[in-house]
């Protein structure tokens, strides 16, 4: 550990490791899935924990009505009829703008079939020094390091100059409906952290990820005689060997970054509906898919490309040339993003989680969208940096490492000492 300023050290002994614990198993209790009245009450809890800490909270119902007729609005996956927004603002000596932002989500996806589960998702144990259930990494964890690390400045009895806020952000997991409401409201900052879990990292560019749908048809037959018919899952093999080549393709010169992930622009297909009777040919085949966007790629010449490579696939073959699949732009959409390259944020954020003993991280990309796309367009320089490691997400064997959470918390308190300046 580097050598620290008294006032450094004395914050970084006020991070509290069993009241970071504890916080985020009171999270991780909140089943936050995103479109249950959860995902509001896990809102008003973190609202609630930033009041305590002295924060000027704003609260605000996201006006959903607004959203859905505004042109630059993410999509949306889930139905809602209700959202939060939260932005908790630590007191400074002066006001203005915030020296530094951190913007984590509270929403979770489905835990899935609880059978796979060791234990109940939403009730989160520790175990093998790690806290465990849906949440917990993605992103639960990295939302409690940050209030830790504000409850420790608030602890050590100190004032910052300038203000640091947290934005606890919704509908980060179906588009960023959030980030972008509350970016919209107004809270912006000269720069922000988002504490996505990093596996020790500092993660500068995220690809972007758009999701759509296939609609693919047939001809229906009796299935004594299929012949007579046109399968539309037959079909779908041949559009979706198609897709596999062209996903291949896309993958070319990615940036290093990546440290070479085999998709850093994958094509994935999540769910595929196909037929009503199973001794009938099935004329008809849905599928929902997410196809990533590359760095620096604009969404419609994403669109565009993908669009022509189908055009190719259904002219390659006699039934589809007549009979094209239909493409259609659905739920979330994922621009890419990227810290501008040379900015002072990178080697802060190293040099803090250097000087808790933890090394300096490597700078790394993720193949993943995020709500970094959504800072960075609004001028706010942006990367992730936060405890967990992303290939736990989403899964059945979902926890975050408590020493992890311990090292961003006190990671977090040196930047915002060292960011906002002491009063």
């Amino acid at each position: 550990m580097a050598d620290l300023t008294a006032v450094e050290a004395r914050v970084l002994s006020a991070v509290d490791e069993a009241r970071a614990v504890s916080r985020l198993r009171d999270l991780v209790a909140v089943p936050s899935v995103g479109g249950t009245a959860a995902e509001c009450e896990v809102q008003h809890l973190v609202g609630d924990w930033l009041e305590e800490l002295d924060c000027a909270v704003d609260r605000w119902p996201i006006d959903l009505a607004a959203v859905a007729m505004a042109p630059d609005a993410p999509g949306q996956e889930v139905e809602r009829t209700e959202a939060w927004g939260v932005v908790g603002t630590a007191p400074a000596a002066e006001e203005g703008l915030p020296a530094l932002v951190f913007s984590g989500h509270t929403d979770v996806v489905p835990p899935g079939d609880r059978a796979r589960w060791p234990a109940d998702p939403f009730d989160p144990r520790v175990a093998g020094g790690a806290v465990h259930g849906r949440g917990t990494c993605d992103m639960k964890a990295g939302v409690v390091a940050a209030l830790a690390a504000l409850a420790a400045v608030r602890t050590a009895g100190l004032r910052l100059a300038r203000p640091v806020a947290l934005h606890a952000v919704v509908g980060e997991e179906d588009g960023g409906l959030g980030a972008w409401a509350t970016l919209r409201r107004g809270h912006h900052g000269e720069v922000c952290v988002i504490p996505e879990p990093t596996a020790g990292a500092v993660v500068t560019a995220n690809a972007g990820a758009l999701t759509f749908r296939l609609e693919v048809a047939g001809h229906a037959a009796h299935a004594a005689h299929r012949d007579r018919g046109v399968s539309a899952v037959v079909l779908f093999e041949r559009v979706h060997a198609g897709l596999r080549a062209f996903e291949a393709e896309r993958q070319q010169d990615a940036d290093p970054r990546f440290g070479g992930a085999p998709y850093p622009y994958g094509i994935n297909i999540g769910r595929v509906q196909a037929g009503d009777w199973a001794s009938s040919v099935p004329d008809r085949l849905v599928a929902d898919g997410r196809y990533g966007v590359r760095l620096d790629e604009d969404v419609a010449t994403a669109r565009a490309a993908l669009e022509a490579r189908l055009a190719d696939i259904c002219a390659a073959d006699p039934w589809l040339a007549g009979h094209p699949v239909r493409l259609t732009w659905t739920g979330g959409a994922f621009a890419s993003g990227t810290l501008p390259h040379g900015h002072p944020l990178l080697p802060a954020v190293q040099r803090a989680v250097a000087d808790t003993g933890a090394g300096v991280p490597p700078e790394r990309a993720i193949p993943a969208g995020s709500d970094l796309r959504l800072y960075a367009a609004a001028g706010v320089p942006t990367l992730h940096y936060g405890p967990g490691d992303l290939h736990l997400a989403h899964g059945p064997l979902e926890r975050v490492p408590v020493d992890e959470l311990v090292t961003a918390a006190r990671a977090f308190a040196l930047l915002t000492l060292r960011t906002c300046g002491v009063a």
